[in-house]
């Protein structure tokens, strides 16, 4: 028994188990089929009958992601059958399956007010949902800004505030994009995405130059220095981290990384007092 004959095991018994009323077709006594035919398959599925015959057979064909999630759909597969599924066709994890959590938790806002360095949370689509006063202070107010406005991929991308260094703009840019690419091939919310893509590739070369090239970035983090009103220049580091029950959401932590940043930052969180 190989994982190619247990693929084909498992499509041929979800296909089995549905019945036609169950995804809106016609049923009859009269069928000899037991559950949905393949034909019935590619068509809800949106793919041709001889290829999803090829798949479910164990020929040697591939199917993209949204096709696997189009047969999770078709089959009305449960999250581990779902899995299950792009196990055997993939062999790797699905893309993030849970709706994404578009709103901050409170106890979360909570802990980012009781920090003492600059916080925020991004959704998946890098959208600030929540952020703390140090923030606002040192980099932007999101209060004043529509939720389109808060995507902090275009903000970084797109404001002139970080293009005064040409050379360090570009490298930002570069790792930005291939972190960006890394979350686009792991969401389930293409078409946000694709939206978010098809604005930067008319606004930005920059963006466009690097999008069609082939790096790609898991994890990003960076060093940049920031110059306050008042206090002068601050250096921090960043990175991100999953928050464990909101799937999608990230927080970005950022650290003073020398003894005058360390100073500079303490006296805004004074100032905040």
């Amino acid at each position: 028994m190989t994982q190619r004959d247990e693929l084909v095991r498992f499509l041929k018994n979800a296909r089995a188990r549905i019945k036609p009323a169950d995804v809106g077709l016609p049923d009859s006594d009269r069928r000899r089929t037991v559950g949905l035919r393949r034909e019935e398959v590619a068509a809800l599925t949106g793919m041709s009958v001889t290829w999803y015959t090829w798949f479910e057979q164990g020929r040697d064909v591939q199917l993209s992601a949204a096709m696997l999630e189009g047969l999770s759909k078709t089959f009305l597969l449960n999250p581990q059958e779902r899995e299950f599924l792009f196990a055997l066709a993939q062999h790797r994890p699905p893309p993030l399956a849970v709706p994404p959590d578009e709103v901050i938790h409170p106890i979360t806002q909570h802990m980012l007010d009781g920090l003492n360095i600059p916080a925020q949370v991004i959704t998946e689509d890098w959208t600030v949902i929540g952020w703390n006063r140090i923030v606002t202070k040192i980099f932007r107010d999101y209060a004043g800004r529509p939720a389109s406005e808060r995507n902090l991929f275009k903000i970084l991308m797109l404001d002139e505030r970080y293009r005064k260094n040409p050379e360090g703009f570009r490298e930002m840019a570069r790792r930005l994009t291939a972190r960006f690419k890394w979350d686009y091939s792991r969401t389930t919310r293409i078409d946000v995405f694709d939206a978010i893509i098809q604005e930067m590739l008319k606004k930005s070369k920059t963006f466009e130059e690097f999008w069609y090239e082939s790096e790609i970035v898991a994890h990003f983090e960076d060093v940049h220095t920031v110059n306050t009103s008042g206090f002068g220049d601050i250096t921090v580091q960043h990175s991100s981290y999953a928050i464990e029950e909101a799937p999608g959401q990230r927080l970005i932590l950022f650290v003073p990384v020398d003894d005058v940043s360390r100073e500079r930052l303490a006296q805004v969180v004074l100032s905040e007092s």
